[in-house]
Parts: C-alpha cells; sequence; structure tokens
C-alpha cells in the first residue's frame, strides 16, 4: 500500500501581529509609556517630559525674589533686596519638596530650578553688594563681585553633574542659598543697624570673597537630608522649635546673619576634624557600590 508523506505542522511563530487595543484606555497606556522613564541608576520613575504647574509655580516665585532683588538695589533699598533673597530661599526649599510630595519631578523642573537659582543666588547677590558697598573699590570691588557670581554659576554645575556620586548627607562646597544668605544677612543686618555700605567696603569685599571661593571649594558642609521627618519626637523638639520661631521674629537680621555664619563655618570645622581623626575628607565616592537583593 502506498505510503503518503504528511505535511508536519511548523514551529514557526505567526506571522500576524497581535491586534493592537484600541480605545481611550489603551491610548491612555501608551501615552503614560513614553511620557515617563525609567532612571536606571536611582531605580525609580521620572516624569522627564511632562511640565508640572505647581512645583514651577514655586520655582518662578522664586525667580521673580531674585529678580525684585536686582530691582530694589537698583532703587536703593538694599534692606527690601536682601529680604527678597530670603524669601527666594525659602521658595527654593519648597519647591522640590512639593514635587517630590506629588510625583511631578521633571526634567525641565531640574533644569528650570537651577537657572532660577543662578538668578536668585548668584547673580542677585553680586548684583546687590557691588551697589550697595563694593561700586566704590572700582576694579576690586567688581571683581570680587564677579568671583561670587562665577562661583555660584560653578557651584550649582558641579551640583547638577555630581548629583550621583556625591554623599548625600553632604554638600560639596557651601551651598549657593547659604553664600547668598552670608551676603544678604550681613547686608540686611548693616541696613538695620544704621550702617552705609561705603563705610564697610572691605568687610563686604572680605565676605563676597569668602563665600565665592568656598562655594567652589571641597569642603563638606551638613546638608540635613539624613533627617527622616516622619520619625516621632519628643516634646522638647516641638518646644525648641518654638523657641527658634520666636528667636528669629524678635530679630530676623540678627538671627540670621549668626545663623548662616555658624553655618559657613561648620564646613571648616567638619574638614579639619575629619582630617584630624584620618577620616576621608573627600565626599565623592571613588568607587561604585555593590546593590544587593
Amino acid at each position: 500500500m502506498p505510503s503518503f508523506n504528511r505535511r508536519k505542522a511548523k514551529n514557526t511563530p505567526s506571522t500576524f501581529n497581535k491586534t493592537r487595543p484600541l480605545g481611550r484606555l489603551a491610548r491612555g497606556k501608551q501615552d503614560v509609556q513614553y511620557d515617563e522613564d525609567e532612571d536606571i541608576e536611582s531605580g525609580r520613575t521620572l516624569r522627564r517630559r511632562g511640565i508640572y504647574l505647581l512645583p514651577n509655580a514655586f520655582t518662578t516665585a522664586g525667580l521673580f525674589c531674585g529678580f525684585y532683588a536686582i530691582v530694589m538695589a537698583m532703587g536703593q533699598k538694599f534692606d527690601y533686596a536682601a529680604i527678597a533673597i530670603f524669601a527666594a530661599m525659602l521658595l527654593d526649599s519648597i519647591d522640590g519638596r512639593v514635587a517630590r510630595l506629588t510625583h511631578t519631578q521633571s526634567e525641565f523642573g531640574a533644569q528650570y530650578d537651577s537657572l532660577a537659582d543662578m538668578v536668585s543666588f548668584g547673580a542677585a547677590p553680586a548684583l546687590v553688594v557691588y551697589v550697595w558697598a563694593l561700586q566704590g573699590m572700582g576694579k576690586l570691588g567688581w571683581l570680587a563681585a564677579f568671583v561670587y557670581c562665577a562661583g555660584g554659576a560653578l557651584r550649582l554645575a558641579r551640583f547638577n553633574t555630581n548629583i550621583g556620586v556625591v554623599d548625600k548627607r553632604y554638600f560639596q562646597g557651601l551651598p549657593s542659598p547659604a553664600a547668598a544668605a552670608l551676603v544678604a544677612g550681613f547686608i540686611w543686618l548693616m541696613q538695620d543697624l544704621g550702617y552705609a555700605g561705603a563705610e564697610l567696603s572691605w568687610a563686604a569685599w572680605i565676605i563676597t570673597l569668602y563665600a565665592g571661593l568656598t562655594m567652589v571649594t571641597n569642603v563638606p558642609f551638613y546638608s540635613f537630608k539624613d533627617i527622616n521627618y516622619r520619625k516621632s519626637v519628643p516634646f522638647i523638639a516641638i518646644f525648641l522649635i518654638v523657641l527658634a520661631f520666636v528667636a528669629v521674629a524678635g530679630d530676623p537680621p540678627k538671627v540670621l546673619f549668626g545663623l548662616f555664619i555658624l553655618y559657613g563655618l561648620s564646613g571648616y570645622a567638619v574638614y579639619f576634624w575629619r582630617l584630624a581623626k584620618g577620616k576621608p575628607v573627600s565626599i565623592v565616592q571613588t568607587e561604585m557600590d555593590e546593590h544587593h537583593d
């Protein structure tokens, strides 16, 4: 009896593509897929293309305060200019936290925040202190103001590039808001005490140069980022916060300038303490940490 070869079924996958789901729900999922991008290093999802209203509104308000400080300095209202810089500091501390709490971080917001910081904590303090005290010093005056402005720009650029390799507990160099607080706090205090800027030219020159150069050093300044704000605290901690608010409200120029003077010197105290103990003074990680599941 003759035998016939039977055709065997091929195990190759079907050449037909699966039907793509249609409808608003499917389109919404596709939009989310293209709108979000996975951050490999940190293991979290970061929205890179979106522009979100709430955090950028705080950033815009901080940028307005920096520009307002420049305008007030041109009008010889230096106390208003100093207060505006401190207001920009407050807004700068809020916008990032608002973005994290509302899950609205974006690459646009990060870049916008850096540019706003350059105006509020780089250009504005340099121009305000130059008009207030350094203008009569000639070349020495505007060079000191430029060193501060350039130091702020370099500090922000280094922060953005080293954000993944720096110990989160410390800032690498004096943060630009703290440097702006040193300059603006000194102006506000002297204005409150009735001194003119021309009488304090050399003091303003030293503080401006110190703040500008300290921003670009590798001196570690505590960042307060390792504090767990969700952890319960004893009752005395709340009472100390109340006392702090009362002290600031009682005499803002003296208290704020005193606090930022201490913070501006604390980095060098930490640096020399770690150097004396034989501990590494660099806060930049030279080796990648191994992540274990």
